[in-house]
Protein backbone atom coordinates (compact mmCIF):
# COMPACT_ATOMS: atom_id res chain seq x y z
CA UNK A 1 0.00 0.00 0.00
CA UNK A 2 1.56 3.63 -1.06
CA UNK A 3 2.12 6.01 1.78
CA UNK A 4 -0.69 9.29 2.40
CA UNK A 5 0.95 11.99 3.92
CA UNK A 6 -1.71 14.30 5.64
CA UNK A 7 0.32 16.75 7.18
CA UNK A 8 -1.65 19.53 4.91
CA UNK A 9 -4.81 18.17 5.19
CA UNK A 10 -4.90 17.80 9.39
CA UNK A 11 -3.58 21.06 9.54
CA UNK A 12 -5.52 22.89 7.75
CA UNK A 13 -8.51 21.43 9.85
CA UNK A 14 -6.68 21.69 13.16
CA UNK A 15 -6.14 25.54 11.91
CA UNK A 16 -9.51 25.90 10.87
CA UNK A 17 -11.02 24.69 14.30
CA UNK A 18 -8.69 26.66 16.42
CA UNK A 19 -9.74 29.78 14.18
CA UNK A 20 -13.13 29.36 14.90
CA UNK A 21 -12.25 29.06 18.92
CA UNK A 22 -10.17 32.19 18.88
CA UNK A 23 -11.39 33.63 22.46
CA UNK A 24 -12.23 31.42 24.31
CA UNK A 25 -11.09 30.54 27.63
CA UNK A 26 -7.94 28.56 28.63
CA UNK A 27 -7.15 25.19 26.38
CA UNK A 28 -10.42 25.77 24.47
CA UNK A 29 -7.95 28.08 22.00
CA UNK A 30 -4.74 26.60 22.77
CA UNK A 31 -5.57 22.68 21.89
CA UNK A 32 -6.70 21.27 18.98
CA UNK A 33 -9.06 18.21 20.83
CA UNK A 34 -10.61 20.59 23.34
CA UNK A 35 -11.28 23.51 20.94
CA UNK A 36 -13.07 21.17 18.91
CA UNK A 37 -15.24 19.97 21.44
CA UNK A 38 -15.83 23.53 22.50
CA UNK A 39 -16.29 24.27 18.97
CA UNK A 40 -19.00 21.68 18.58
CA UNK A 41 -20.38 22.67 21.77
CA UNK A 42 -20.72 26.26 20.78
CA UNK A 43 -22.47 25.50 17.72
CA UNK A 44 -24.84 23.79 19.27
CA UNK A 45 -25.79 26.65 21.37
CA UNK A 46 -25.42 29.07 18.46
CA UNK A 47 -28.51 27.22 16.79
CA UNK A 48 -30.27 27.30 20.09
CA UNK A 49 -29.39 30.74 21.10
CA UNK A 50 -31.19 32.03 17.31
CA UNK A 51 -34.54 30.78 18.76
CA UNK A 52 -34.06 31.49 22.45
CA UNK A 53 -33.62 35.37 21.17
CA UNK A 54 -36.99 35.01 19.76
CA UNK A 55 -38.52 34.61 23.19
CA UNK A 56 -36.58 36.63 24.83
CA UNK A 57 -37.46 39.62 22.60
CA UNK A 58 -40.91 38.98 22.83
CA UNK A 59 -40.76 38.86 26.07
CA UNK A 60 -39.11 42.16 26.40
CA UNK A 61 -41.70 44.09 24.16
CA UNK A 62 -44.48 42.32 26.56
CA UNK A 63 -42.55 43.71 29.48
CA UNK A 64 -42.11 47.45 28.01
CA UNK A 65 -45.55 47.21 26.64
CA UNK A 66 -46.95 46.22 30.29
CA UNK A 67 -45.11 49.35 32.29
CA UNK A 68 -46.63 51.82 29.61
CA UNK A 69 -49.93 51.12 29.45
CA UNK A 70 -50.07 50.70 33.54
CA UNK A 71 -48.87 54.11 33.54
CA UNK A 72 -52.62 54.91 32.08
CA UNK A 73 -54.59 52.64 34.62
CA UNK A 74 -55.19 48.95 32.30
CA UNK A 75 -52.38 46.09 32.59
CA UNK A 76 -51.06 44.43 29.57
CA UNK A 77 -53.75 41.59 28.94
CA UNK A 78 -57.19 44.37 29.05
CA UNK A 79 -54.64 46.76 26.54
CA UNK A 80 -54.21 44.12 24.05
CA UNK A 81 -57.59 42.76 23.86
CA UNK A 82 -59.15 45.79 23.17
CA UNK A 83 -55.93 46.76 20.49
CA UNK A 84 -57.78 43.73 19.00
CA UNK A 85 -61.17 44.93 19.23
CA UNK A 86 -60.30 47.97 17.66
CA UNK A 87 -58.33 46.66 15.07
CA UNK A 88 -55.36 48.40 15.22
CA UNK A 89 -52.99 46.11 13.88
CA UNK A 90 -49.58 46.65 15.80
CA UNK A 91 -47.21 44.55 16.96
CA UNK A 92 -45.57 43.87 20.19
CA UNK A 93 -42.45 45.57 18.73
CA UNK A 94 -43.74 48.85 17.53
CA UNK A 95 -45.57 48.98 20.56
CA UNK A 96 -42.70 49.00 23.06
CA UNK A 97 -41.04 51.10 20.34
CA UNK A 98 -43.64 53.30 20.50
CA UNK A 99 -43.66 53.34 24.05
CA UNK A 100 -40.35 54.65 24.82
CA UNK A 101 -39.49 56.58 21.89
CA UNK A 102 -42.68 58.28 21.35
CA UNK A 103 -44.90 57.96 24.59
CA UNK A 104 -47.34 60.87 23.22
CA UNK A 105 -48.71 58.38 20.19
CA UNK A 106 -48.97 55.55 22.37
CA UNK A 107 -51.16 57.38 24.50
CA UNK A 108 -53.21 58.30 21.30
CA UNK A 109 -53.75 54.49 20.81
CA UNK A 110 -54.06 53.66 24.92
CA UNK A 111 -56.84 56.23 24.12
CA UNK A 112 -58.03 55.07 20.97
CA UNK A 113 -58.65 51.67 22.35
CA UNK A 114 -62.70 51.19 23.42
CA UNK A 115 -63.77 50.30 26.77
CA UNK A 116 -61.37 52.43 29.15
CA UNK A 117 -61.31 55.43 31.33
CA UNK A 118 -59.58 58.73 29.78
CA UNK A 119 -56.84 59.59 31.59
Amino acid sequence: MTRVKRGNVSRKRHKKVLKMTKGFRGAASLLFRTANQQNMKALRYSYVGRRKKKRDFRRLWIARVNAATRRYGMNYSEFMNNLKNSTIQLNRKVLAQLSICDPEAFLQIVLVTPCIQKV
